[in-house]
């Protein structure tokens, strides 16, 4: 049985990773974008979210940390310190 749930993992996978990829082009808009804003944070911390917004986590300003989520147009609609 753990064997079954073995292959399905590795079968199933790389389909899981590609789902949430985001297009180096859409990881470069956003952090020019918060380079206005004189923020700044790790790439590999957007995720997409359902309706094809984005979710970025642990975002350093200069008046502190936020996550902060944008629409599919790459605008601001949540910003929370943390």
């Amino acid at each position: 049985m753990k064997r079954i749930f073995a292959i399905a993992a590795v079968i199933l996978a790389p389909g899981l990773a590609t789902a949430n990829e985001i297009s180096p082009d859409v990881v470069e808009k956003i952090t020019a974008m918060l380079a206005e804003m004189q923020c700044e944070m790790d790439p590999s911390d957007i995720e997409t979210e359902d309706g094809g917004g984005f979710e970025l986590d642990d975002v350093f300003c200069a008046d502190g940390q936020y996550d902060i989520e944008l629409d599919s147009d790459l605008q601001v609609v949540e910003k929370r310190k943390e």
